[in-house]
């Protein structure tokens, strides 16, 4: 029962946050809004007992990547002149909720109640363990990895170049 009250909470904010993500027009509060999506997210999958996924979600999403989405937001030097306050007309948003809300119900419609669907095979022991996650990524996946931080790099270094340009 108090799984339940505190997936219901948590979702609560995560839709909360990632409103405001859309609807805000400082990109700044946006981001912040962002952080804290990221952390309902992660708290949702700690809920689900998959904590390996809870801990990337913070080090890598609310830690790494909003570090360098607000070192870009902080880059393009934004004045509050330049943000355009955001006009959506009424049937708009209604159409947009009745689309969204009808893409999400499908999926879990046909998940709920499939057609002569047989259980789904038990797990291996340990399967998204750290171990098991940590050997793959080292291992087999050693040069993807490595090469993803060489394009987190250079992205980095591509902002550089291009602020200093135009001081």
């Amino acid at each position: 029962m108090l799984e339940a009250i505190l997936f219901y909470i948590l979702a609560a904010v995560l839709l909360g946050m990632g409103l405001l993500v859309i609807t805000r027009t400082n990109p700044i509060a946006s981001a912040l809004a962002m952080v804290a999506a990221f952390a309902a997210l992660a708290a949702l999958y700690a809920l689900l007992s998959a904590s390996l996924v809870a801990i990337i979600q913070i080090l890598v999403y609310a830690g790494g990547i909003m570090v360098l989405m607000i070192f870009v937001i902080m880059l393009l030097n934004l004045h509050p002149d330049d943000l355009k306050p955001m006009r959506a007309k009424g049937w708009v948003v209604v159409l947009a909720l009745t689309g969204v809300w009808g893409v999400v119900l499908a999926p879990v419609a046909l998940i709920f109640f499939p057609a002569g669907s047989q259980p789904p095979a038990p797990l291996a022991e340990g399967f998204g363990g750290i171990f098991s996650v940590g050997e793959k990524m080292f291992s087999d996946y050693l040069f993807p990895f490595e090469m993803l931080s060489l394009v987190l790099l250079t992205a980095i270094v591509g902002a550089l170049v291009l602020s200093k340009r135009k001081l």
